[in-house]
C-alpha cells in the first residue's frame, strides 16, 4: 500500500515519483489483464489466474467431453434399433400379406390352379422377407440373422465406470420368450429334431417358408387341406414373434430416448459451470477497464508533476 510522504528536500529520494511510477506500473498491469480477459473471452487464462478455479472447470470440461461421446455412442445405438424396427415392419407386412394368401387359400371355392398362384406369389413375398433380412446391416454386421449383439456406453459412474446398454438380438435372447427370432427362410434348429436338425422361422419349429415354393398342382403341400390350418397358425405364431422383438426393441429404443434426453441436460448443465467459473464477465471486465485507464492518466499526470518537484530545490543554489 503506497504512503504519501514527500520525502522532504533529500537529494536521494522522491517518494512522490516512486509511488506515482508504482501506481502507474499497477493501473498498467489491470489494463493488460482486462484487455487480455476481454480479447479471449476467458476470466481464467493460466492455472496462476485462478487455482482452484482452473483445476475445476478443466475436470468438468473433461467430464463433459466423455458425456458428448456417450451421446454420440446413444445415437448410434439409436440407430441400430431403428434400422432394426423398421426391417421388423417391413418382415410384418409381407408376413401378413402371406397370412392373407393362405387364408385365401383356405377357402372351399378356390380350385387347384388358384392355390398353387397364391402359393408361389407368396414365396415371392418370403423371398422378400428374405432380401429385407440380408440387407439389415449396421457397421457391416446383420442384424435379423440371430447374431447380433452390441453394448453402447451411455454414461459414466463417478469414477469412469462405464454405463452401457446392450442390444441382444442373438437366437438365444430369453426376451423374446421364442426358441429363435432367427428370420431365414432356411433356418434350422436341432431342438425337439433327435437324429438331425428340424426347420425353423421367427422360432416356429418345423416351420419354413421354403415349402412355399414345392407347393404344385400334384401337391398342394402347406396349402393342402390338411395342412393349412397348420400352416395359419405358424405364420399366426411367427407373426407374434416378430412383434415380441419389435417390442423388444422398442423398450431399448424408450431407455435410449431417456437417456438421450438426459445426457443433453447434463451437458448443457456442465456447460454452464464451465463458463461460470472460466468465462469473463464482459460488462465487469469493461468498467475495471474503464477505471484502470483514468488510474493510468491520472498516474501519468502525477508522476510528471513528482518529477518537477526537485527543481524547486535547485534554486538555493543561485
Amino acid at each position: 500500500m503506497p504512503t504519501a510522504i514527500s520525502g522532504g528536500s533529500r537529494i536521494r529520494t522522491n517518494t512522490p515519483a516512486e509511488n506515482a511510477y508504482n501506481a502507474l506500473q499497477g493501473a498498467g498491469n489491470d489494463i493488460a489483464l482486462r484487455q487480455l480477459r476481454l480479447s479471449t473471452g476467458k476470466r481464467i487464462n493460466s492455472a496462476a489466474d485462478d487455482v482452484a478455479g482452473y483445476i475445476t472447470s478443466r475436470s468438468l470440461q473433461a467430464r463433459n467431453g466423455a458425456l458428448k461421446s456417450a451421446m454420440n455412442s446413444v445415437g448410434d445405438a439409436s440407430t441400430v434399433t431403428s434400422i432394426t424396427q423398421d426391417a421388423l415392419d417391413t418382415v410384418n407386412s409381407l408376413l401378413t400379406q402371406i397370412k392373407d394368401s393362405a387364408a385365401t387359400a383356405s377357402s372351399g371355392a378356390l380350385g387347384t390352379d388358384e392355390k398353387v398362384a397364391l402359393a408361389k406369389g407368396a414365396f415371392r413375398l418370403a423371398q422378400q422377407i428374405q432380401f429385407a433380412v440380408d440387407s439389415t446391416v449396421f457397421g457391416g454386421k446383420q442384424l435379423l440373422q440371430g447374431g447380433f449383439s452390441g453394448d453402447w456406453t451411455v454414461g459414466y459412474y463417478a469414477n469412469n465406470t462405464l454405463l452401457t446398454i446392450g442390444i441382444d438380438l442373438t437366437t438365444s435372447n430369453a426376451d423374446f420368450n421364442v426358441s429363435s427370432q432367427n428370420f431365414n427362410l432356411n433356418a434350422t434348429s436341432a431342438a425337439n429334431a433327435p437324429g438331425g436338425n428340424t426347420n425353423m422361422f421367427a422360432g416356429v419349429t418345423g416351420f419354413n417358408l421354403q415349402s412355399l415354393n414345392e407347393v404344385s398342382s400334384s401337391n398342394l403341400g402347406v396349402f393342402s387341406n390338411a395342412n393349412i390350418a397348420t400352416t395359419l397358425t405358424s405364420l399366426s405364431d411367427s407373426l407374434d414373434n416378430v412383434n415380441k422383438v419389435a417390442s423388444y426393441l422398442g423398450g431399448i429404443q424408450v431407455r435410449l430416448n431417456s437417456q438421450s434426453d438426459l445426457l443433453k441436460s447434463q451437458v448443457t448443465n456442465y456447460n454452464a459451470a464451465i463458463s461460470r467459473i472460466e468465462d469473463a464477465d464482459v460488462a465487469t471486465e469493461q468498467l475495471s477497464l474503464v477505471k484502470s485507464q483514468f488510474l493510468q492518466q491520472a498516474s501519468l499526470i502525477s508522476l510528471t508533476q513528482a518529477n518537477q518537484n526537485p527543481q524547486a530545490f535547485l534554486r538555493l543554489f543561485q
